[in-house]
């Protein structure tokens, strides 16, 4: 049997107004005990793009970045088995306590998902219809091929909640 991986906590404050979910966080990512740690990842590329942020590869400041821009990180995924860092290996998985999350959060206006796998398995936590707005984002995943240029355009719609 395979080990069970972990989600990290959530990065969130009270002054947080989006969410974004990726799905549980890949082998670089637990090695590093950093959220979208693969050098190859483009979230934090585009996050730093979005805001006109001088990129750096301080992980702190990088956090700092985010809550400066009212924006908090999590996974769908609480634990799950899984071989290497792909989303289609991902078995036996259980849930993060997205709803909790939420209630103690309310100031959170939107919720992004970072990729098809974190947007199936929010709309199985939340339904369909939920009181939040939920998008789905290009995965800034090495493996989701789309241009940075694309990835990045279509990230612009976060721009419209962090005002």
């Amino acid at each position: 049997m395979q080990d069970r991986i972990f989600s990290f906590p959530p990065i969130i404050d009270n002054d947080s107004k989006i969410l974004i979910l990726g799905s549980i966080p890949g082998v670089k990512s637990l090695e590093k005990q950093q959220y979208y740690a693969h050098p190859q990842n483009k979230f934090w590329k585009i996050i730093f793009e979005l805001f006109n942020e001088e990129f750096t590869d301080d992980y702190q400041e990088k956090i700092n970045m985010l809550k400066k821009n009212h924006i908090a990180l999590w996974d769908v995924i609480d634990s799950c088995e899984r071989k290497g860092s792909l989303d289609s290996e991902i078995k036996n998985e259980e849930a993060n306590q997205i709803e909790e999350l939420l209630e103690s959060y309310p100031n959170i206006q939107a919720i992004f998902c970072n990729g098809g796998k974190s947007f199936k398995n929010l709309q199985k936590i939340l339904g369909k219809n939920f009181r939040i707005p939920i998008f789905l984002l290009p995965s800034t995943s090495p493996l989701h091929t789309v241009s940075f240029e694309k990835k990045l355009e279509e990230w612009k719609e976060i721009l419209s909640f962090t005002g």
